[in-house]
């Protein structure tokens, strides 16, 4: 078994991540991808839990924009994540892992109610879990939920999964000039106002001392380097 920096990790993974070049819904052979990329770190012998977001399906910061009531908005897109959630658990349970799915608004017919100590029992057993519906509350993105779950079941990683290899001073795809930093602390992040995570989610990393990657979810590997301390994405700490 390989020596692993971070020996438990919970990944942040977009949900447009899931709908590949298509933009929305679900695109199975990058879900399959992605999968395949969990189940690397698994196998290093890492303890992983996953936040996936639900923007392939719906954004309630859009829907609000739209008119929609905001908490109304921002609960429908809670649902969404519940989807993304049941869709890369069958996907990883194909794959022989063996995962649960922790809402923190109950459905008991299609997942497990988030509670802390039964999710720290799933790691104990070698199970992986999916967190879903965000932090059960509105106005608080899948970020902020993210952090939050990964400070109660003690990771001592957040990655974010994202399609740049990424923190850059500006956005690389408007500003070929942008540079790419390889550490950078959460006070400049903040000072900077890079759009890494929203503030609260970023608040909640530096009161914790929680360290953060951000990387490129589609290098092969990226992932797993990053759990064994290998130089991979921008340390944010």
């Amino acid at each position: 078994m390989a020596e692993l920096r971070y020996p438990r990790v919970l990944i942040k993974l977009s949900g447009e991540a899931l709908a590949g070049a298509a933009g929305f819904g679900f695109d199975f052979e990058t879900i399959d991808r992605l999968a395949e990329e969990v189940v690397s770190v698994i196998q290093l012998g890492a303890t992983v839990g996953l936040v996936i977001g639900g923007g392939n399906i719906v954004r309630g910061t859009i829907l609000s924009k739209m008119g929609l009531d905001r908490v109304t908005a921002d609960y429908m897109g809670m649902l969404g994540t519940v989807i993304n959630a049941l869709a890369v658990q069958d996907v990883l349970e194909r794959k022989g892992i063996d995962t649960r799915v922790m809402t923190a608004i109950r459905m008991e017919e299609l997942a497990e109610p988030y509670i802390r100590r039964r999710a720290l029992r799933h790691f104990e057993k070698g199970r992986s879990v999916i967190f879903a519906a965000g932090t059960g509350n509105p106005y608080f993105s899948t970020d902020t939920a993210a952090v939050l779950r990964a400070i109660q079941i003690k990771a001592d990683l957040i990655i974010k999964a994202t399609s740049v290899d990424g923190v850059y001073s500006a956005d690389p795809r408007r500003d070929p000039n942008a540079t790419l930093y390889e550490e950078i602390s959460y006070r400049d992040v903040m000072l900077e106002e890079l759009k890494v995570m929203d503030q609260t989610a970023v608040t909640l990393c530096k009161e914790n001392e929680l360290p953060l990657i951000v990387l490129n979810i589609h290098r092969p590997g990226a992932i797993a380097r990053a759990v064994r301390g290998e130089r991979e994405g921008t340390l944010v700490q």
